[in-house]
């Protein structure tokens, strides 16, 4: 049985939306990147919970660097997450979703737990310089019904425009490309675009997908 993690709230607890946002598998909840969108999106009015996978928690008291927690115990804790979540602020509409390895297993849990809709920034579509290796991170792409919003950036290494355009998806499923975004959606400073632009593209994209939702 997975213990329900600590939930880090931004934004109004009596919002009718909620986001909940997980970490990627290397660093935690309250990293500049997953800062700035909570605190991004709770300007837009909702309530957006973070949380951390049981690795990471570990990692935060004991110290030193502890590889993610295996698939069925980060399912497991989405579940958790989203139950109590549900329990505790009763939105009319969640969202799930987050960083890379969390916004993965958010799109594996969204069918199953009826969730309104799924938000990954920087989904790692295949492992770093293996882009023709599709492993289970894809499978179920093709099929997912539920609502989903990438944000991705064009040059990410574990998924750049060119090599995504012939990975089979749902129409569900949208991308929405951050120019010259890596894996973290920061542009080179040849690009002309700095970081705070990518990063305020993606949050108003996922304003303007939630508000679809309705």
């Amino acid at each position: 049985m997975i213990e329900t993690p600590d939930l880090l709230l931004t934004g109004p607890a009596d919002a009718p939306v909620f986001i909940l946002l997980a970490h990627g598998a290397g660093a935690p909840m309250d990293t500049p990147f997953m800062t700035f969108f909570a605190e991004a999106l709770a300007g837009h009015g909702y309530g957006v919970v973070r949380f951390e996978f049981p690795y990471m928690a570990r990692r935060r008291v004991e110290g030193g660097k502890r590889p993610p927690d295996r698939a069925p115990v980060l399912l497991e804790t989405w579940r958790a997450v989203i139950a109590e979540v549900r329990a505790r602020f009763a939105p009319a509409t969640l969202v799930i979703g987050g960083k890379s390895m969390g916004g993965r297993m958010a799109s594996l849990i969204a069918a199953e737990d009826k969730v309104d809709g799924v938000v990954a920034l920087g989904y790692p579509f295949h492992a770093a310089g293996k882009p023709g290796y599709v492993e289970r991170r894809l499978g179920h792409l093709p099929a997912l019904a539920v609502p989903t919003l990438i944000c991705q950036g064009t040059r990410d290494s574990l998924g750049s425009r060119e090599t995504v355009a012939d990975i089979p998806m749902s129409p569900a499923v949208r991308v929405h490309w951050l120019e010259d975004g890596d894996h973290s959606l920061k542009p080179r400073k040849a690009s002309g675009r700095t970081e705070a632009q990518n990063w305020t593209e993606a949050a108003e994209a996922i304003d303007a997908f939630i508000k679809g939702l309705a």
